[in-house]
């Protein structure tokens, strides 16, 4: 049987992306909140209002090696299940389900952002109650459920509306919507449970205060990334060949049965897993100096903080110790002491729902003041997340041949270059760019991280730009010049080459290469070490207000702007050719100036984490932990 162990540990930042792998793959700061000795002691005693509480906690059978065939073998396999079937999905909603471009785009994005937002779920009831271990579980049961419903609707000829005839189209009926739509529920639920758990899962399986574990944590980090990369390479081509060229119930039953060996080489290793016990969710500290915030709003802060704030730092704690600044300054309140408030003997608040220390105060402000900077993320990724997704239309209505051969390059792959363009820049950047930067600032790592993530959002203006100026020519030549057939349910195809399309996504890929790794840094980073996994799902909720932003401005854009008979012709019509995708893309340029200047503003304003440049600021160690002044 499984053991269970009630370790006291901080997991490692969830990401899903291969962007965030990439670059924290070798990095130390995925290891540091481990190496804090939470295992040091076997034995340790706490004593509480006179009361001493003994706490045994045993030394778990760390298996890393033995266990890691069978975590990067569930990853592998679920990897190339979900992204071979979540890649494609425009293309198919488009063209098995007869959905027009808008709703197809908008179910889309709905889709996406919801898995996102699922993954603050995820964690919560990961750290909260169930542990990593059985929410991964039952997570990827539910991918492959969804998974195979799916596979269902193509498969089945009831389930799916019939094909088109010529330019004429019937759309899904509420029976057959309601069928997919249940697919796509399973696909949330189990995106929700498997991004945020399965990294840290894998962490789970060395012992991180040796060296041999360290060297395994390392080697897992890199087989994880090969295997992201590996299975992003075989979706975007042989399985969305398949899809597209074949036969779309094999291209679906494909990644499927992937997950479906995910889940049984997941639960075959079992017997040997480390599992790590639910420790509480670090999301009810925020909400206790929020309540203990509002409970003291009448109360005024006095001018200097030793006289009246408590002042406890717990010796258990891994969080690094911070100093006390006066940004955010009514959070303070908080740790005003008053006649009410009770002390324990051990110095630690005896409600921490109406004391807090400032410690935890400070801990809070790092989420807090991390919030502008989030906002500035979510609206760099709306322009992003809309270029991707008409990209594939383009690719449709492009030449995709390859050589002008009969092989055409299926319109999902194209993807495939923006993700090849950030692989190939990280290191370029990391050995080349970094060393030389390092000796022009002086610092560490080249520039500040608000300095990366502004160069990214720069690109980003520039990549709107160049998809402006290619679709402008798609268009110019499939109206000047001879067309190379009709692409089903959209128009003519034009004779430009769909490589053009290229450039559009490689600059995408260096914009991603600055902003989204230092972004993905930055939250990381600036929270508290026991708020890492927090840091992660609080990442992929602004994707997922991406996603509906990106929705909403679709749709925003597609009513305002028709014209024509019955409002058929717009920027973003079905057609391309006799859309103004161009306009839209010059829209989002726009967009992401305005989002430029406004996150010029907000890194002036931003302190980072731990950094005593404020006059105010008193480092911790010096606030005398005796309370003089009580109210």
């Amino acid at each position: 049987m499984c053991k269970s162990y009630g370790v006291n540990k901080t997991p490692s930042t969830r990401f899903y992306t291969h962007v965030i792998y990439t670059y924290l793959a070798k990095s130390k700061y995925l290891v540091e909140p481990w190496r804090v000795g939470v295992m040091a002691l076997k034995m340790e005693g706490m004593e509480i209002n006179g009361d001493v509480k003994v706490e045994e906690l045993i030394e778990p059978n760390y298996r890393g090696v033995k266990a890691m065939p069978f975590v990067i073998g569930n990853e592998t396999f679920e990897k190339l299940g979900t992204i071979g079937t979540s890649t494609n999905l425009l293309v198919y909603l488009t063209t098995i389900f007869n959905m027009k471009s808008i709703t197809a785009t908008n179910l889309i994005n709905v889709f996406h952002g919801t898995c996102n937002f699922g993954t603050l779920a995820g964690a919560f009831l990961s750290d909260t109650y169930f542990g990593r271990y059985k929410v991964l579980g039952a997570a990827s049961i539910s991918s492959f459920l969804g998974m195979l419903v799916l596979t269902l609707t193509a498969a089945l000829k009831t389930l799916h509306p019939p094909k088109c005839v010529d330019t004429f189209c019937v759309g899904p009926t509420p029976w057959q919507m309601a069928f997919l739509l249940a697919g796509f529920v399973f696909l949330i639920i189990g995106a929700s449970g498997i991004r945020p758990c399965n990294l840290a899962f894998g962490v789970d399986q060395f012992n991180p205060n040796t060296e041999s574990g360290q060297r395994g944590i390392a080697s897992f980090f890199n087989w994880y990334y090969f295997t992201f990369t590996f299975a992003m390479m075989v979706s975007l081509t042989i399985i969305v060949y398949v899809q597209a060229n074949i036969n779309w119930a094999i291209g679906l039953a494909i990644p499927t049965f992937l997950m479906f060996l995910s889940c049984a080489v997941f639960f075959v290793g079992t017997r040997i897993y480390v599992i790590v016990q639910p420790d509480g969710s670090p999301l009810t500290s925020i909400f206790q100096v929020l309540v203990a915030t509002i409970k003291k709003r009448k109360l005024t802060i006095p001018e200097e903080p030793s006289l009246s704030l408590f002042n406890h730092v717990s010796t258990k704690s891994i969080n690094a110790k911070l100093p006390y600044n006066n940004q955010l300054k009514f959070l303070n309140k908080a740790a005003i002491i008053t006649t009410k408030d009770n002390i324990n003997l051990d110095g630690s608040s005896g409600d921490r729902w109406t004391l807090c220390s400032i410690q935890q105060i400070e801990e809070v402000k790092c989420v807090v003041k991390t919030i502008p900077i989030w906002f500035a993320c979510i609206i760099y990724n709306v322009s992003l997340t809309n270029m991707q997704i008409y990209t594939v239309f383009q690719a449709l209505q492009s030449d995709r041949r390859l050589n002008h051969s009969s092989f055409k390059v299926p319109a999902a792959s194209y993807t495939v270059f923006q993700m090849l363009a950030l692989t190939i820049w990280i290191p370029v950047y990391d050995r080349l760019i970094v060393p030389c930067l390092r000796k022009i600032t002086n610092k560490r790592q080249g520039i500040s991280l608000l300095q990366r993530i502004g160069v990214g959002m720069g690109i980003a203006i520039f990549t709107m730009l160049v998809a402006a100026v290619i679709e402008t020519k798609r268009k110019d030549m499939a109206h000047s010049k001879p067309t190379l057939g009709i692409e089903r349910g959209k128009g003519a195809i034009s004779s430009m080459s769909g490589f053009w399309l290229v450039w559009q996504m490689v600059v995408a890929g260096l914009s991603e290469g600055f902003a989204i790794i230092g972004f993905v840094e930055f939250f990381y980073k600036q929270f508290p070490e026991n708020m890492k996994s927090f840091a992660g799902s609080f990442l992929f909720c602004g994707f997922a207000m991406s996603s509906y932003l990106s929705s909403f401005l679709i749709s925003i854009v597609h009513r305002t702007t028709r014209e024509g008979e019955g409002g058929s012709r717009n920027w973003l019509a079905q057609d391309l050719n006799d859309a103004k995708l161009d306009y839209f893309y010059y829209l989002c340029a726009g967009l992401e100036v305005l989002n430029f200047i406004y996150y010029l503003i907000v890194a002036k304003w931003y302190k980072y984490k731990g950094s005593e440049d404020l006059a105010d600021d008193v480092p911790l160690k010096d606030i005398p932990a005796t309370h003089k002044h009580i109210i």
